[in-house]
């Protein structure tokens, strides 16, 4: 069951979105406006290290609590926090007057480089290439990272592409695309100036 808050204040782009289930109890609170303050519980400590590299770096206040089923592994509790920020993200960004609407960028950790595209289009479409190099990072399993931004981008309703240009070390290439991610998030999201309370797309809706 998913609850939706409402926005705090006139203007706030914030939203808060509770889901409940049998397999994951979640709450996820954003702030598209915020700093890169993070409070996170996930269970799965690599996995709270990469939802920190989105608040750290796309100037996101996040707020996850999540108690899942990691008796059993740790799928649930990784697409179910991907889908309940995406409905955070959607909500608090609203009808997306006056958003860049677009993002892309290149992000280097060492011998690793991702590049990340982001569009708000209002159609979930995901294109992601990361080979990585193994299965395990800590207690994650790598491909859980689809996982997550497959749940994202059905609730969020952006197109995201992503791809890992180069890589050896398997932390190193999923940290760049969550950083990556971020950086194009925060591009997306911003205000332009020269468009104000303007939805930009041709069709007037997004």
């Amino acid at each position: 069951m998913n609850t939706p808050t409402a926005p705090t204040a006139v203007g706030a782009r914030t939203a808060s979105v509770t889901r409940n289930t049998a397999e994951t109890k979640i709450t996820a609170s954003v702030n598209l406006d915020g700093t890169g303050k993070a409070t996170l519980s996930t269970g799965i400590g690599f996995f709270d290290h990469m939802l920190d590299q989105i608040a750290r770096h796309g100037l996101i206040d996040l707020e996850i609590d999540c108690v899942g089923d990691l008796h059993i592994d740790g799928h649930h509790t990784v697409e179910d926090v991907g889908i309940t920020l995406g409905q955070a993200v959607a909500q608090a960004v609203g009808d997306k007057k006056g958003i860049r609407r677009y993002g892309h960028a290149y992000v280097p950790l060492d011998e690793a480089l991702s590049r990340v595209v982001i569009d708000f289009s209002g159609r979930p479409g995901l294109a992601m290439h990361v080979p990585f190099t193994s299965g395990m990072i800590g207690t994650f399993d790598s491909q859980l990272t689809y996982e997550f931004f497959q749940g994202f981008v059905n609730h969020a309703g952006v197109t995201l592409h992503i791809d890992n240009l180069k890589g050896v070390n398997a932390h190193h290439q999923c940290e760049t695309v969550f950083k990556a991610f971020a950086r194009a998030l925060r591009a997306a999201l911003e205000l332009d100036p020269r468009s104000v309370g303007v939805i930009p797309s041709t069709k007037g809706s997004l």
